[in-house]
């Protein structure tokens, strides 16, 4: 492997803020841009500390922030593809990672005693300190399975280092959760995984959804049989000296759990994943979100291997087993496993429901009357191939609920994924009523959040009306009382009977009445005025759209300049927010410093709406709309906001993918410079192609040189135009609630006509 950190052209450009032609254009344009230090011909890489001093001098970056010089060392570590599955993924490198963060974290004084040593001495009494602090805290074993190096090299050396400062401004659990974060893009709320990125892993919140579930249980021992890296774990374990590192308050279920603040005993965890060194980075993740004084060996049972065909855990029956299972997986050992005695129901699940196979599997680990809770794709209701199964969990009552989730809630972001949750029976419970709770948490997120999307779920509200729903449900099966009222379009109790059909398609929504508004005639007719008093303000189009003269034959011809041109001459900044910072939904509720700030996301953005987002404390270093910005999308052309004072944007964090340009008022007018960029021509040059998902490159913007008052003149117009357009934005959207509304009111039959 390298021994020093190595950037590909688009790792460059990234972190420069720029598109990858730009990279070209340097190594092209500028001699002293740095010689290719490895890679190929087509793919060379870059030593990083000579491209970031190239960078620095030409003024296209400050200095490097300390997480990117951290994870630039980490791609540095990282095996050559096909070297080996494990550490293809980069789970080696953050092994090594997660470890010295833990020694820092438990021995704080024995880091700081060996960080004065010279780079020699360090390199071995490094590794053997890491070593004897894992064996302390670990099942034997555990020391060989991670494989730590028993000597540092200067790459490995210099890591430790930054990972010293990174948990100095952070603290240790927090600096590993920003690293997991910048390595699993699913961790992060507001990216989505590309093609090709790692295993997808569970977000903090869906994580503490499941973990409040199986609170009201006060579990001693929970299982995750594909733990990934432990965020269900994480969620039911204790809490460390930074309460709020790696998860989001609204993937905490602090205020929901009654076991909250009632001194009871965190739970012994166990759980299990296919990828050697993904289980070791859940282990030590583990371990840095549990208290420092905790003594070893600490209370976590983690396996590496396939749960279905090598399990980690025979005979263990936990009180609560919650799950992620992989999807869509083909060959999960049908042939192998025919015979199994962990399929309860003596039948195999199908070749075609390898979610089933997994399904079992955690039921047969779970005890007699323990919760089962698992995160399922929406087929997995319906497929007829699943009929069979389906129908012997409900006849043996071990389905209780199944709960549709909005999208974004867990990867894949854009599927609504299903909970199932089942206990599993005993041979000596007394009968039990065959119900089951079908729930579409969706259809009770506050409107604008219903969609979907990560940014925009309201956990809260959606924790909420979970844990209600199934919380009356369970107690009144358990105590063999009348279930609680169903709730029209949001939960239903119905007997395991009724769904027993042709199909036993378990799908929450093909099973719920509409939702009956208390007074929907009144909101009908306040939706009827409201779009009638749009659409005749929208009428008098006089003052509301400049006034133009005849059209001229031929354009008016002026100088042209760029706004990378501008921008040299010191007449505009342009900031680009990258990757973005941490970010929670608007709505979450907790504290911390730098919280509660709003942040605008791309989408926010191109759809005309106010910042749907929040920022995560402790974020630093993060952009900010002022008045008089011009904000654009990355992606998208044809949009651009300017920022004007007591606006939503104004004040507001930027979010991921955002572009932000900051032109003097007095050299540049910056509704002109909108004007431009929403103008055809304007994005058509900035962009990489022809499309409203083309990438902006803002720097190519063709501005002409024209007098600062001719600029007003322009951009009033263009102001009154882009005004005009948001009002007819306005009155579509009520128009289209209108329709919708008298469509539902007809269909359903709560609407009569005269």
């Amino acid at each position: 492997m390298p021994d020093r950190a190595e950037l590909t052209p688009v790792e460059i450009a990234r972190l420069a803020g720029v598109g990858r032609a730009a990279v070209s254009n340097w190594r092209r344009r500028h001699a002293d841009f740095p010689q290719p230090v490895g890679g190929t011909e087509a793919s060379p890489t870059f030593a990083l500390d000579q491209v970031e001093e190239w960078l620095r001098r030409q003024g296209k970056i400050a200095e490097l922030p300390l997480l990117e010089r951290c994870h630039q060392q980490l791609e540095a570590l990282r095996e050559p593809v096909g070297a080996s599955p494990g550490l293809t993924g980069g789970g080696g490198p953050l092994v090594l990672a997660g470890a010295v963060l833990l020694l820092v974290h438990r021995h704080p004084g024995r880091w700081a005693e060996l960080s004065e040593r010279p780079d020699t001495g360090v390199a071995l009494a490094l590794p053997q300190a890491v070593g004897e602090l894992v064996r302390e805290l670990f099942a034997p074993g555990w020391a060989a399975v991670l494989d730590l190096p028993a000597l540092y090299g200067s790459t490995q050396l210099g890591l430790a280092r930054l990972l010293a400062r990174l948990a100095e401004q952070h603290g240790p659990a927090a600096a590993y959760e920003l690293l997991l974060a910048r390595s699993f893009p699913s961790l992060r709320p507001g990216d989505a995984p590309t093609p090709g990125a790692r295993q997808p892993q569970l977000p903090a919140p869906a994580a503490g959804l499941l973990a409040a579930l199986a609170a009201a249980d006060a579990p001693e021992t929970v299982l995750d049989p594909a733990c990934g890296l432990g965020a269900t774990l994480l969620a039911v374990g204790p809490d460390t000296e930074n309460p709020d590192a790696g998860r989001s308050d609204a993937g905490r279920p602090d205020a929901d759990r009654p076991d909250a603040g009632s001194g009871r005993p965190h739970p012994t965890r166990f759980g299990q994943e296919r990828d050697l060194n993904t289980a070791g980075a859940a282990l030590l993740r583990l371990a840095l979100h549990t208290p420092a004084g905790t003594p070893g060996p600490l209370p976590l049972h983690l396996a590496s291997g396939d749960a279905l065909l090598a399990d980690g855990h025979l005979g263990l029956l936990a009180d609560a087993v919650l799950c992620r299972p992989p999807y869509n997986e083909r060959d999960w050992g049908h042939d192998e496993l025919r015979y199994d005695p962990r399929w309860l129901f003596d039948q195999a699940p199908p070749r075609t429901e390898p979610e089933l196979a997994w399904l079992l599997h955690a039921l047969a680990r779970t005890r007699p009357g323990g919760l089962t809770a698992l995160l399922l794709p929406p087929t997995v209701a319906s497929r007829r191939s699943g009929r069979r199964l389906r129908a012997e969990l409900l006849r043996s009552g071990a389905l209780r609920a199944v709960v549709a989730l909005p999208a974004g809630a867990a990867p894949p972001f854009g599927v609504p994924l299903h909970l199932w949750l089942l206990r599993r029976p005993g041979v000596e419970e007394p009968p039990v009523a065959r119900r089951l709770l079908l729930l579409d948490a969706a259809a009770a997120q506050p409107a604008g959040a219903a969609g979907g999307g990560r940014e925009r779920i309201d956990w809260p509200e959606l924790h909420r009306t979970v844990l209600d729903a199934w919380t009356g449900f369970d107690h009144a099966v358990r105590f063999d009382r009348p279930p609680p009222a169903d709730r029209p379009g949001v939960h239903r109790v119905l007997d395991a009977i009724d769904l027993l059909d042709d199909e036993t398609d378990l799908t929450p929504a093909r099973h719920l009445p509409p939702a009956a508004p208390a007074d929907g005639g009144a909101e009908l007719a306040h939706l009827r005025g409201r779009l009638a008093e749009q659409l005749t303000a929208l009428a008098a189009l006089d003052g509301q759209l400049p006034q133009v003269g005849a059209a001229a034959a031929e354009p008016t011809a002026a100088p042209l300049t760029t706004l990378g041109e501008l921008a040299r001459t010191g007449v505009l900044e342009v900031h680009s927010s990258g990757q973005g910072p941490e970010v929670r939904s608007a709505a979450d509720g907790g504290a911390g410093e730098g919280s509660g700030r709003a942040v605008l996301t791309d989408q926010d953005l191109m759809d005309g709406q106010p910042p749907s987002a929040r920022l995560a404390g402790g974020a630093t270093g993060v952009l900010r709309a002022r008045p008089g910005d011009v904000l654009v999308p990355v992606l998208g052309g044809g949009t651009a906001l300017v920022v004007r004072a007591g606006e939503p944007a104004d004040g507001a964090v930027l979010g991921a993918r955002l572009h932000l340009l900051r032109p003097d008022p007095e050299l540049l007018d910056p509704d002109f410079l909108a004007g431009r960029l929403r103008s055809t021509s304007g994005s058509r040059w900035a962009s990489s192609h022809a499309s409203t998902t083309a990438r902006i490159d803002v720097r190519r913007l063709q501005l002409p040189r024209l007098p600062i008052d001719r600029q007003r003149a322009l951009g009033a117009a263009f102001r009154q135009v882009a005004e005009f357009e948001a009002r007819l934005r306005r009155a579509a959207e009520a128009g289209r609630l209108l329709a919708q509304g008298l469509t539902d009111g007809l269909a359903d039959g709560r609407i009569t006509l005269p």
